[in-house]
């Protein structure tokens, strides 16, 4: 026994018939003034509604510590436009359409008692598509045990999708989990409109949203890992390449064989770029290496901002080290790795890293390519865990993310989980989120609360130097009290007769170089 749950707007639905003619006798009304029109018409149509994974634009304000970002202004330069349709009525409306605005419906399956789990799911499925540049126009959730291995939902059910994907004008159904092909296919055949799934829509937005070189291969490898059993082909495309004289009725003389179908010949040439992928990302290996490297042997510590997409690492960065990195209100906006540079306040440098953000149902291809870049979680000194406090489940945040930062091999690192967005939360929310994470640190990247609290959090939690060493420096090494104010911990310091005498921790290497020094 199943049941269909609608998750719709407010808006109930919208008469987006415009009429085509006039009344007999009456002036032809202009094409453009049609198209525009039914754009107008379209508009208004029932909408699914502002999804929780991502903030309300009236809580969404930038700082003086988010720099001029240039890149969002560029990233928001081109935007499709909605209503305009792709269906083609008349050869005026080709210069008046511009890029299509996918309308979606979104389609989730739950078992029975995790209702408020699967529309959480839903909602930041939502927030995905929206990201992607979709408008959801509604979402519908079915219970059952388990997922319809042919068609996701079931005939029944698709049958009713089909009704509603026809009744809001919708163009595209996203499933709310990965599908096989097989379901892809056969929910598309009920539907009539494109089916897709959970992982399409999250390499759609981080291909739209990588800009280094590595950030694109890494996207690009994980695309084609997707695709690679997902081929189809139609016609002629399921046809031999066969060789030598091959006639209508088989194999002709000094035949070479059957040769190979086109689809097998794609699968080939997608296996061969794939290998050319991950060789170019080991080739980006060396140079990330020796960046590490140089790090560990000046010892500079290193601390990762991990978390969930959208929880605000880019803008925490931002607030900390005035890093000028992208923040938008946007699920997967920074890709990316950024290192930047910062100081305790005795003067130590440590770095901070902003690492690619989690979301639940993380595709596999996605974390295998990207292992590179979380590979900063697994290298770090300290993990600053951020997590969105205003989010309406963030026990499945905190699962998440640590769930991945196990992955890769970090989960015995410190970690310092900081509640962010404390200026959208009561009191009583805190008293909720103090009992998932008691040590938790609440802070505002938007208004500056807690973060001078987090620094000295940070600064405690940094390792303490290897070596702990007694000397008395002669006044003219004063580059080596220098590198001991710079990379150690100054317990005390006096100015004698014979030079200044230090009790500090320092780093191996540079204990190595005051040893002559030791008393």
């Amino acid at each position: 026994m199943t049941d269909t749950t609608g998750l719709t707007g407010s808006n109930g639905p919208v008469d987006t018939d415009v009429p085509e003619h006039t009344a007999l006798g009456a002036d032809p009304i202009d094409p453009v003034d049609r198209v525009l029109a039914r754009a107008e018409s379209r508009s208004g149509v029932r909408v699914f509604g502002a999804a929780q994974a991502l903030q309300d634009a009236d809580t969404v304000s930038y700082g003086d510590t988010d720099g001029d970002q240039w890149d969002r202004e560029e990233r928001a330069a081109l935007r499709r436009v909605p209503g305009l349709s792709t269906e083609l009525e008349d050869v005026t409306e080709v210069e008046y359409r511009q890029l299509r605005l996918e309308n979606v419906v979104l389609v989730g399956v739950y078992p029975q008692g995790s209702h408020e789990d699967a529309e959480n799911s839903l909602r930041e499925l939502a927030a995905l598509a929206e990201t992607a540049g979709a408008v959801v126009l509604d979402g519908v959730l079915q219970r059952r045990p388990h997922p319809d291995p042919a068609t996701y939902i079931g005939r029944g059910k698709a049958a009713e999708l089909r009704d509603l994907v026809a009744a809001v004008g919708a163009d595209t159904v996203i499933a709310d989990t990965e599908l096989a092909p097989s379901q892809r296919r056969a929910l598309e055949d009920v539907v009539k409109v494109k089916v897709i799934d959970r992982t399409t829509v999250i390499l759609d937005i981080f291909s739209q949203h990588a800009k280094s070189r590595e950030g694109k291969a890494q996207v690009e490898l994980a695309q084609l890992e997707y695709l690679l059993p997902r081929l189809r082909g139609w016609g002629d495309s399921m046809s031999r390449q066969a060789g030598g004289q091959v006639g209508a009725g088989g194999a002709g003389m000094g035949s070479r064989g059957p040769g190979e179908t086109k689809i097998e010949l794609d699968r080939r040439r997608i296996r061969t770029k794939m290998a050319q992928l991950r060789r170019q990302l080991r080739d980006f290996a060396p140079a990330r290496e020796a960046k590490r490297a140089e790090r560990r042997r000046h010892t500079i510590p290193a601390v990762a901002i991990a978390g969930y997409t959208n929880a605000g690492k880019s803008s925490l960065l931002n607030r900390l080290t005035r890093a000028g990195v992208l923040v938008e209100n946007a699920l997967f906006a920074t890709l990316d790795t950024s290192v930047r540079r910062s100081e305790t306040s005795d003067g130590r440098i440590y770095t901070l890293t902003d690492t690619v953000g989690f979301v639940r149902n993380l595709p596999h291809q996605l974390v295998e390519a990207f292992r590179s870049t979380l590979e900063e979680v697994g290298d770090a000194d300290v993990i600053v865990h951020v997590v969105d406090g205003s989010h309406p489940d963030p026990a499945a945040q905190l699962a998440t993310v640590r769930d991945v930062i196990g992955d890769v091999g970090a989960r015995d690192l410190p970690e310092i989980v900081v509640f962010n967005k404390a200026d959208l939360l009561d009191d009583d929310t805190r008293l909720v989120l103090r009992g998932l994470a008691p040590n938790a640190q609440f802070v505002s990247s938007r208004t500056g609360e807690g973060i001078d609290e987090l620094r000295e959090t940070i600064e405690r939690t940094l390792p303490l130097p290897a070596v702990e060493i007694r000397a008395v420096v002669p006044y003219d090494r004063g580059d080596l009290v220098s590198a001991v104010h710079e990379h150690g911990i100054i317990l005390s310091q006096e100015h004698g007769a014979d030079g200044t005498v230090l009790h500090a921790h320092v780093p191996a290497i540079l204990g190595g170089r005051l040893a002559p020094y030791a008393v």
